[in-house]
């Protein structure tokens, strides 16, 4: 059953977007101070959580919290501390100008297993990719610092924009980590914007409504763009996509966010029954994405159009040669050509090369549209033959939509292969077949993901 309206726009994004401030609850919290690196910013306390309560250690540990360059910090320690040190990166939380940290979802896990973790609020926020690696690199210092000991072995693990932090921290910092654990990662880089522009402008095309790409948006370009996906989204029978145009929007989008696989429809229903992100949050979920609103900057991070479509050839079948529906399309689909590109430093939108030094496992919901599936087959591609990847495909179509049995699995093999040098299992998921098949995503899946609706896995 798909979820009402309101539970998705209430669930999905708490990785990712921004979280209102911690409140105020004294003693225990104190108010945001201004930070010492970025003008105009605030950071909260981060001895408190976002409700109000005090941040506390759990039984058997010890915490150390504070605020270094600008960023706030958290620190936890076991008694029986195995030694070794899990770095964590928090996804992307908006514009704000208050950051804040807090706690990775393995948190109990880590303790439990002997694993000290670390996370940082960052000093910005924004899709600061740049920001998060400097910060959370930093941690290994903060934390020899803090505890007087240094860790013999650092494992570096985000969600989403944090998995984007995850994998550029080990390729420009290869000595400093043993392994890395990203998940529901934008670990494409800057193929994400050109997802986005798919998204927006192959449904401009399909439903015959003329659009732009304006490289310096005016103030007066949000409301029509609002007007014009006013006019796409009735034609495409939103958000089931009951109209013939609609149908193949579904099937183009579903081949550029990973390919034919189970569950599609029931993702593709709820993110077009979920709400854009402010101030589009009127809007059906990918179009309040549309790179144009920004001149393709990421939110002015880069500096010009990340986002390109001009060599990308358009399918809605897996037909041997095209249809004649599918080069009509291509015909009229408005062509974008970019400015700038994915930057080899810390810069814009950091380039994610692909060739981890150190080995990796990561998870990625199939059914999730919002960083599809199709950046972990990016990377997948990218890292083939290095022998350090793998990747496990969830039945899921949230956006860091896990299970804690399936991130603790997943670290779990993920120490066990640092441990004794034995690769874990993982999915097929650069095959098209593999892919495609009705049990796709059953092997790592534990427990149910509300929403996903497919056939069955295999007792």
């Amino acid at each position: 059953m798909i979820w009402s309206r309101a539970a998705v726009a209430l669930s999905l994004f708490v990785p990712l977007v921004v979280m209102p401030a911690p409140a105020l609850a004294a003693p225990a919290c104190t108010a945001p101070t201004p930070s010492t690196t970025q003008p105009g910013y605030l950071v909260a306390d981060p001895d408190c959580e976002l409700d109000g309560t005090p941040f506390t250690a759990l039984p058997g540990a010890k915490i150390h919290t504070g605020i270094a360059k600008g960023a706030a910090y958290r620190i936890e320690v076991p008694d029986a501390w195995n030694g070794r040190l899990v770095v964590y990166a928090h996804g992307y939380r908006g514009t704000g100008t208050t950051v804040y940290v807090d706690n990775p979802m393995l948190r109990q896990h880590y303790v439990a297993r002997g694993y000290a973790w670390a996370a940082s609020s960052y000093a910005t926020n924004g899709y600061d990719v740049g920001q998060g690696v400097r910060d959370s690199v930093a941690l290994i210092d903060v934390f020899r610092r803090a505890t007087g000991v240094r860790a013999r072995s650092v494992i570096m693990s985000g969600a989403s924009m944090g998995g984007h932090v995850t994998a550029v921290a080990i390729e420009e910092h290869p000595r400093a980590f043993d392994g890395a654990m990203p998940y529901c990662g934008v670990l494409g880089d800057t193929a994400l914007y050109d997802y986005f522009l798919d998204a927006s402008l192959t449904a401009a095309a399909l439903t015959g409504v003329d659009v732009e790409f304006p490289l310096q948006p005016g103030a007066d370009y949000q409301q029509r763009w609002r007007t014009q996906v006013g006019q796409i989204a009735p034609a495409l029978g939103l958000p089931s996509g009951s109209t013939p145009a609609g149908r193949t929007w579904s099937a183009v989008v579903e081949r550029r966010s990973g390919g034919d696989r189970p569950g599609f429809d029931s993702a593709f229903t709820y993110w077009n029954s979920a709400p854009s992100l402010p101030p589009l949050a009127d809007l059906p979920f990918l179009f309040g994405l549309y790179p144009g609103l920004s001149g393709g900057t990421a939110g002015g991070i880069a500096k010009g159009n990340l986002a390109d479509n001009r060599h990308t050839f358009y399918r809605s079948t897996d037909r041997l040669f095209p249809t004649a529906a599918e080069w009509r399309l291509n015909n009229e689909v408005l062509r974008v050509r970019r400015t700038a590109k994915a930057d080899p430093g810390l810069s814009g939108v950091p380039r994610v090369d692909g060739r981890p030094p150190v080995p990796v496992l990561s998870l990625h919901d199939i059914g999730d549209l919002f960083v599809p599936f199709s950046m972990e087959q990016i990377y997948a591609a990218r890292a083939a033959g290095t022998g350090r990847f793998v990747s496990r495909a969830i039945r899921g179509v949230g956006h860091c939509d896990f299970t804690l049995p399936e991130l603790q699995e997943a670290f779990d093999d993920l120490t066990g292969w640092l441990r004794t040098g034995k690769r874990p299992a993982g999915d097929a998921i650069l095959d098209r077949r593999a892919v495609a098949d009705p049990a796709f995503g059953c092997r790592f899946t534990r427990g149910t993901h509300r929403g996903f609706v497919a056939p069955a896995c295999p007792t």
